[in-house]
């Protein structure tokens, strides 16, 4: 099974235990991996909701996302993917720094970022990545 049918499945439980889709939200650090989301709420059979700054009715659609507009929200069941070392954190902010002095800001900024798209979980969580995953996954351990 892959990444995408193991994410559809645990929606589809998810659904099967009575979460509504628009309790659902599917994050992603940024917008090139948005077609990572749109997939697997094809997959569960789902219409997926681009998010986006302007107020929304998610009206029995899955919201789909970057973590930058998670802040605010919330959802009885949230899946974080991508989770990718070279996605998270982001490699082009990481490569276009010009003072190593600014390194930690980014990092920081980055696991920022991941613990507030996490956190928008009220009842369920899930996390995906593929290998090497994310460093920030060790973060969760502790």
């Amino acid at each position: 099974m892959n990444v995408c049918q193991t994410v559809g499945l645990w929606i589809f439980e998810a659904l099967e235990e009575g979460v509504a889709p628009d309790e659902i939200g599917i994050f992603v650090r940024s917008e090139s991996e948005l077609a990572r989301a749109r997939a697997v709420v094809k997959e569960a059979g789902q219409i997926a909701l681009k998010l986006s700054d302007r107020v929304e009715g998610r009206n029995g659609r899955i919201s789909i996302g970057t973590m930058h507009l998670t802040k605010g929200l919330e959802f009885k069941a949230v899946i974080v993917m991508a989770c990718d070392g070279e996605i998270l954190p982001q490699q082009e902010r990481i490569e276009t720094i010009a003072d190593e002095s600014e390194l930690n800001d980014v990092y920081e900024t980055e696991r920022h970022l991941f613990y507030v798209a996490c956190t928008r979980a009220r009842d369920k969580l899930l996390i995906t990545g593929v290998d090497p995953a994310s460093e920030y996954l060790g973060d969760l351990r502790q």
